[in-house]
């Protein structure tokens, strides 16, 4: 069984960036596998160079400004509000989330994997209400604010040392 065929002649830098180099073409819940790139890098990044939450959300500022332009390039292309190809969304919330821990084991990875997810998802307000914003801005804004949710409650998890 393969992925969904790659479009020919549509990998630019856009494509390759929303798509977080193909991650969004999961057959099965594109989101949760970016979230997952997001998380394997994390882990490979604090293993090799323990480095921890100031790392996170820096390369999560980093991306967020290519992440709104690719994700409304792409959203143009495929006339879609919010394509469930684009995913590099899913790796800045997903790294914010990160951004909370002061302690980064397999649990605290966990729970902010879960935590991301769930608030993704479920999308409390204000999140809801940012993924109205026009192109770009409103597929990538309410993903930072779930990020943000998840960082406050694995800042709070970790304060009352759960990991």
């Amino acid at each position: 069984m393969s992925l969904s065929p790659l479009p020919k002649g549509r990998w630019d830098w856009s494509f390759m960036l929303a798509t977080w180099f193909g991650c969004g073409y999961a057959p099965k819940a594109p989101g949760t596998a970016g979230s997952l790139a997001a998380l394997a890098i994390a882990i490979l990044i604090h293993a090799g160079y323990g480095s921890g939450r100031g790392t996170f959300l820096v390369l999560a500022a980093l991306l967020t400004a290519p992440g709104i332009w690719a994700a409304g390039v792409i959203a143009k292309r495929e006339r879609l509000e919010d394509p469930g190809i684009v995913v590099v969304d899913e790796v800045i919330g997903q790294w914010i989330t990160l951004a909370g821990a002061s302690t980064l084991n397999w649990k605290s990875f966990l729970a902010a994997f879960v935590l991301f997810r769930v608030l993704d998802v479920w999308k409390p307000p204000p999140a809801r209400q940012l993924e109205r914003l026009p192109a770009g801005y409103g597929i990538v804004a309410d993903d930072v604010m779930a990020g943000i949710y998840g960082a406050l409650a694995i800042f709070l998890l970790d304060r009352l040392q759960f990991f």
